[in-house]
């Protein structure tokens, strides 16, 4: 909600994700990413309002449980989560030991002597030093602050992770041993991963399956071998994201996303895109065979 009307911040949305595949979410700062996975986790403002369901395998329907089932059963240990902004996640008054150490007692029923191992164990899975352990959230950078978070998301071994922009602030080689982690703690142990990402690069890495949003909806869902690959995206906006790598055209998409808000009758897309029409202009296309296109 904002001010005193409604937002639909993310609309019309359905994806599915099997044990052992990783779904890449990719799009623009503030198309409705990490909206999605705050619903999902029921991690929401008070004021905001969800319909439709998200279920798990066992039948949970994650928008319909309560705040209780969500903090009892499901966070950590059903849905783990890598959030996109760390520091607002780490308890800022204990050490990142302190804060693994709990973690592994309350999710994998580790106690002392081998609580101090299992939380180095831990720690090293998201590639975060040791000799960082004893600090404080603020005594680290971004990327160490990320691989913390990282840390904490893994413990639970929950069968399905939610990894929103994991790799933010760091460089690229740990980027790739990141992105390797998470394909070995999810795709070769049989767990699901949606991540959540604007980094191409990293998403080619790991993703079975792409989805492109754009102002809260989905233009295109694909195979990321077709997308990354032959014949590449259908949808003008997913070209223009590729084009956009520097090992490409290095060509940024012109213009901006529209106001949530404001959204136009017609394609979202519209007045960014060199094919539109007076069509695209009038009605909004629908996802049609992966793409939201009347040209694709």
């Amino acid at each position: 909600m904002r001010g005193s009307r409604y937002v639909e911040a993310v609309s019309e949305v359905s994806l599915r994700l099997a044990p052992g595949a990783c779904l890449a979410l990719v799009g623009e700062s503030g198309c409705g990413k990490s909206v999605l996975a705050s619903a999902l986790l029921g991690l929401l403002p008070e004021n905001a309002e969800t319909a439709g369901s998200a279920r798990l395998a066992d039948g949970l329907d994650l928008l319909a449980a309560g705040e209780r089932t969500l903090a009892r059963t499901v966070r950590g240990r059903r849905v783990g989560l890598v959030p996109q902004s760390p520091a607002a996640h780490l308890t800022p008054v204990r050490t990142i030991r302190s804060q693994l150490e709990e973690t592994v007692r309350a999710l994998a029923g580790i106690r002392r002597p081998a609580l101090r191992a299992a939380a180095e164990a831990a720690a090293e899975r998201a590639a975060f030093p040791a000799t960082h352990l004893d600090r404080y959230p603020h005594e680290l950078s971004g990327g160490l602050a990320q691989r913390a978070a990282t840390s904490l998301a893994l413990v639970g071994d929950a069968p399905l992770l939610l990894a929103d922009e994991p790799t933010t602030g760091l460089d690229r080689a740990l980027v790739e041993r990141t992105v390797d982690e998470l394909r070995a703690h999810t795709r070769d142990a049989g767990r699901a991963l949606l991540m959540i990402t604007h980094d191409l690069a990293a998403a080619a890495r790991i993703a079975d399956t792409v989805a492109v949003m754009y102002a809260g909806r989905i233009v295109e869902l694909a195979p990321a071998e077709a997308f990354f690959g032959s014949p590449g995206p259908r949808h003008p906006y997913a070209r223009g994201l590729l084009d956009a790598l520097p090992e490409r055209a290095f060509t940024p998409v012109p213009g901006a996303p529209p106001e949530l808000g404001a959204l136009p009758d017609g394609c979202a897309f519209a007045a960014r895109c060199a094919a539109a029409d007076a069509l695209c202009r009038e009605r909004r296309p629908a996802l049609t065979e992966g793409v939201a296109c009347h040209h694709a």
